[in-house]
């Protein structure tokens, strides 16, 4: 059975006064970069799907603070947040939302296919569970070439039912390879409420069936995703095999912009995004501990903003790519394509 990890003590593991304000930092980024591409996307700027992370950016700031620059991650339809924590640049994401050409996918994939293999994220996924052999396929990387590098998989609810759940999962059971497999569970799969669409009740019991340890975490609370995340990434460099982590949420935004979210009831979105933010919820830690000043946390949602807003003036003056670039970088040949 997937084990509830308690509270932990408010104290970091093996992080410092600086580290823990960057973890606010990070934070303050995503919500401030996604609330943006909220606003450009109504305002029909943006083109395509967007679906934001907004409400569940512990998650990725928690994880990604126990990264190294080498090691994988693989991401989801809603993956920005995951993108730009793990160090991908605001500017090339913001033109890839555009349809710009300097964007990560050449203005090509929009906001569902952000990568960036240079920080080490292989990629978010339109395709739900997409990710999970991805993922497998890193871990084995290290695990032939015989290094101390992990890959962190991102799904949610809906994706822990998909059949590429079972097949990653088995394999890196098997292998014991160095893959921890994070659930966001923001309790929608698109429209359908978790308590209806999953036969259990922690997605972490799952783990059982393939041997390995489960494991479910308050979501929402930066400091216990990024203790328990830090204990298990030590694990995972120690060749002891995949770990499952479910770590528990709630997305805050329609499943895209403009879900009409006839699922679920205005007070319930309400109460979450007022008594569960995660930022609301860290910034009151570090106010209490005294480990910042609010003066500091003003400076970092200013700096935020201004960030947000230089990529905006980036991808606005970026070019769209030409008619006959469409057809590049499909193929691993210099031969001519014939059309």
């Amino acid at each position: 059975m997937g084990v509830r990890i308690k509270e932990f003590p408010n104290a970091f593991l093996e992080l410092t006064s600086q580290g823990k304000k960057e973890l606010l930092r990070t934070m303050i980024r995503i919500r401030s970069f996604e609330t943006r591409v909220e606003e450009l996307f109504l305002a029909k700027r943006i083109p395509g799907f967007v679906h934001l992370y907004i409400g569940e950016e512990a998650i990725a700031a928690g994880i990604m603070a126990n990264l190294r620059k080498n090691d994988w991650i693989t991401s989801t339809h809603r993956g920005h947040g995951h993108a730009l924590a793990k160090g991908a640049q605001m500017t090339r994401m913001m033109a890839e939302l555009y349809g710009k050409r300097s964007g990560y996918c050449k203005g090509k994939g929009g906001s569902m296919h952000i990568a960036d293999f240079s920080v080490g994220m292989l990629g978010a996924n339109g395709v739900v569970g997409g990710g999970f052999t991805i993922a497998v396929g890193a871990g084995m990387t290290a695990w032939m070439k015989k290094t101390d590098q992990v890959a962190i998989c991102f799904f949610g609810d809906g994706a822990s039912n998909r059949g590429t759940f079972h097949e990653a999962l088995n394999m890196a059971a098997i292998w014991k390879l160095p893959v921890l497999f994070i659930n966001e569970n923001n309790l929608y799969a698109s429209t359908t409420p978790a308590s209806y669409g999953v036969a259990v009740s922690r997605i972490s019991d799952r783990a059982a069936g393939y041997g390995i340890d489960g494991y479910t975490v308050d979501g929402n609370n930066v400091v216990e995703v990024y203790n328990v995340s830090h204990t298990l990434i030590d694990r995972l460099r120690s060749g002891k095999g995949p770990i499952l982590l479910e770590c528990r949420t709630y997305r805050v935004k329609g499943h895209y912009v403009g879900d009409p979210e006839k699922y679920r009831t205005r007070e319930e979105v309400k109460n979450q995004a007022e008594e569960n933010d995660p930022i609301k919820r860290y910034t009151s830690y570090l106010l209490e501990h005294s480990f910042i000043q609010p003066e500091e946390i003003d400076l970092l949602w200013k700096e935020a903003k201004e960030e947000v807003e230089a990529a905006v003036r980036y991808a606005e003056e970026d070019p769209y790519p030409e008619p006959d670039e469409a057809i590049q970088d499909l193929f691993s040949s210099d031969q001519e394509v014939l059309v």
